[in-house]
C-alpha cells in the first residue's frame, strides 16, 4: 500500500467523503452533516488519504470524559487493509488527550464484522436501540469502550 496519511477533514474534502458515504450507507449523511462536524468545537473529523485520494473518514464528538463515535467508513476498494484501525487509533489517541474516559457508538445489529472490529478495541454491547436505522429498518447495538 502507498503511504497513508491521517489528517483533519477539510471543507474541500466533503465531496469525496460524500461519495464514499453514499456508496456504503443506505441512509447517508448530508453535506451539511459533515460540514457541521468539521466546524463544531467539540468534534474530531479525520480522513485517510492515499496519494491525495481520500479513502476513509471518521467523525466523533466529545464532552468532558465522554465521546460518541458518529461515523467511520473506508471505501470498499480499500477495506481490510488496516485503514479503519488507523483511523480508530488516531481518534482514540486524540480523545484521550481531551480527557475522555468513555466512548459510545451505535452499530447495526446485523453488522457482525463491524461489531467484531469494535470489540478488538475493547468495546462491549451495553444496550439496544430498537428500530434505530431506517434504510433498511433495523435495531442498533449500543457499544461502549473505555479509553
Amino acid at each position: 500500500m502507498d503511504e497513508l496519511i491521517i489528517r483533519e477533514m477539510k471543507h474541500e474534502d466533503v465531496p469525496r467523503v460524500l461519495e464514499i458515504e453514499r456508496l456504503l450507507f443506505g441512509t447517508p449523511w448530508s453535506e451539511d452533516s459533515f460540514l457541521n462536524e468539521i466546524y463544531k468545537k467539540y468534534a474530531i473529523s479525520r480522513v485517510a488519504v492515499i496519494d491525495e485520494n481520500i479513502v476513509g473518514y471518521l467523525c466523533a464528538n466529545y464532552i468532558p470524559h465522554e465521546a460518541h463515535m458518529l461515523n467511520l467508513a473506508v471505501h470498499q476498494d480499500f477495506q481490510r487493509r488496516g485503514i479503519a484501525s488507523l483511523l480508530m487509533n488516531e481518534a482514540l489517541k486524540e480523545l484521550k488527550k481531551k480527557d475522555c474516559v468513555f466512548i459510545y457508538l451505535e452499530v447495526r445489529a446485523s453488522n457482525t464484522g463491524a461489531r467484531k472490529f469494535y470489540e478488538l478495541f475493547g468495546f462491549e454491547v451495553i444496550d439496544v436501540r430498537k428500530k434505530y436505522y431506517i434504510n433498511p429498518k433495523e435495531d442498533a447495538l449500543v457499544m461502549m469502550g473505555r479509553l
